[in-house]
């Protein structure tokens, strides 16, 4: 009987050794975040410590691609493994959409789950609530993040632009008083409240395009709703909540491995940033919001200091897509943008098939394994599920994540080498192979009218060196003919791979 004891013993604590010597992984994932945008990637109006904080102490990709120039694509991407074009109809959601993961898809968070980590998501979600048909949100909210594999969640819907303005954890509405029920549209109105058309003199904050119908908290947004007052969010908490719930993820799940995807809002729009912030970095609300995100970042890094995490914590710090200026609001973003690139020395940006519509910042700290420095690495968030399977010591199952590949090597420094080619959305389909960047024709706009944004698009291939030529200036079809063809071949042969 004393032997049977001891044995247990033993194996109890070694499991719980095992346990606490897992990394902790942390993806700290901004939206619509420039290449440019922060200090560390070469900007000089704004300063962002937390964010050099990560890049010192870890290694900063020059190379590091979201999947789509488009937010629901992106996180669509990174969650399943599969590149979103590959998904019929697959856009950007309106925030009364269906959940489009299907729920017995294996995603990284499940995947994480199954490798024995407490896993949670704080922040922006973006990729739909509930089965076919209006989302019940005075119930019961699901298939949704917890069914997809996150023990713990605490979202929006969609992006601050959109309706309905509360916040969801676990499955219900916070603060929702029954007796005021929550009604969303998108196609027409819904109840009586004042809408950003109607009533601009109760407004805050005033569009520039679109972006005006139903009034939460002096801002218009896109979509109707009613309902749910006593649950509505102000815009300027935001940024404090998600950190909150985030820390307090990480305090809740110190004693065993976790994994926390902070999807935060900033710099998205609407930019409405807590009055701490409000003027400080002397480029109006966006450049404020960066300021913002940076802070966010800070105390999730000062969370891990204190309750001593942080030499066990591998931190990922990336973007969903390129920048956007004027999105919607009239917020002085293109005004006060002095001489501040939100691309850097890249062409286009959110929504453009030139690489600032995709190419985003991308810094990976892990004091115990990784090497401070620079990589120029080709990677892509969509190579996440594969890595960090791999860095978990996990095989994928037979279906999961058929587009990523495992370039764990490149991600831990190991290795100065990503993936050998890699597929951009915008409008169009790039490819990228090597420092070689192939943009199939398309009869879409050239440029955004409401942003001003270019998008890349033109009726006849292009083609560019971007290790000569990395802000896309000279298209040498012409010159290379027989590589346009190949890489043609290739892209075809990629998008007939199941």
């Amino acid at each position: 009987m004393n032997k049977m004891f001891l044995t247990l013993l033993f194996l109890l604590i070694s499991s719980t050794v095992g346990a606490q010597s897992r990394p902790n992984i942390i993806l700290i994932y901004a939206s619509d975040l420039g290449y440019g945008d922060t200090s560390a990637y070469g900007a000089k109006q704004l300063k962002t410590p937390n964010i050099d904080r990560l890049a010192r102490e870890g290694l900063r990709f020059t190379d590091g691609h979201s999947t789509a120039a488009l937010s629901t694509p992106s996180r669509y991407a990174l969650l399943t493994g599969e590149y979103a074009w590959r998904k019929k109809g697959m856009g950007v959601l309106p925030g009364s959409a269906a959940l489009v993961i299907e729920p017995e898809r294996e995603t990284l968070a499940s995947m994480l789950k199954r490798g024995g980590y407490t896993t949670g998501v704080v922040g922006m979600w973006h990729l739909g609530l509930g089965s076919e048909g209006e989302p019940d949100w005075n119930g019961e909210l699901k298939p949704g993040p917890n069914e997809v594999g996150f023990d713990y969640s605490f979202i929006i819907t969609a992006t601050g632009d959109r309706v309905p303005c509360v916040y969801i954890e676990d499955r219900r509405v916070v603060g929702l008083d029954l007796s005021d029920p929550i009604r969303v549209r998108y196609n027409a109105p819904v109840g009586d409240w004042p809408t950003g058309k109607g009533r601009p003199d109760l407004l805050k904050m005033h569009p520039s395009y679109g972006h005006d119908m139903t009034i939460v908290n002096g801002i218009s947004r896109i979509g109707y709703m009613t309902g749910g007052a006593a649950a509505l969010w102000k815009d300027e908490e935001m940024a404090d909540v998600f950190t909150r719930k985030a820390v307090t993820f990480v305090e809740r799940n110190r004693e065993r491995p976790f994994f926390l995807y902070f999807a935060a809002h900033d710099p998205h729009v609407p930019r409405a940033p807590h009055p701490r912030f409000v003027g400080k970095s002397g480029m109006g609300p966006r450049g404020d919001t960066i300021l913002q995100l940076d802070w966010c970042v800070g105390e999730i890094l000062a969370a891990l200091d204190r309750l001593k995490l942080a030499g066990n914590t591998l931190v990922i710090f990336t973007s969903d897509n390129g920048p956007a200026l004027n999105d919607g609001y009239k917020d002085d973003a293109v005004e006060k943008l002095g001489d501040h690139r939100p691309a850097g020395p890249l062409r286009g940006g959110k929504y453009s098939n030139f690489e600032a519509g995709t190419r985003v910042p991308f810094l990976v700290r892990w004091p115990r394994r990784v090497k401070a420095g620079v990589s120029n690495a080709l990677v892509s968030h969509i190579d996440l599920f594969a890595s960090l399977s791999a860095f978990t010591g996990q095989k994928l199952n037979a279906n999961a994540a058929p587009d990523s590949q495992d370039v764990l090597a490149a991600l831990l420094g190991r290795s100065k080498t990503g993936r050998t080619h890699l597929v951009e959305q915008a409008g169009a389909i790039s490819l990228r192979v090597g420092s070689w960047k192939y943009i199939e024709p398309s009869k879409r706009p050239k440029v955004m009218p409401e942003t001003n944004t270019e998008l890349g698009n033109d009726t006849v291939d292009q083609l560019y060196d971007l290790s000569s030529d990395v802000g896309e200036t000279v298209n040498l079809t012409a010159r290379y003919p027989e590589r346009v063809q190949k890489m043609k071949v290739l892209l075809q042969q990629i998008r007939e791979r199941k």
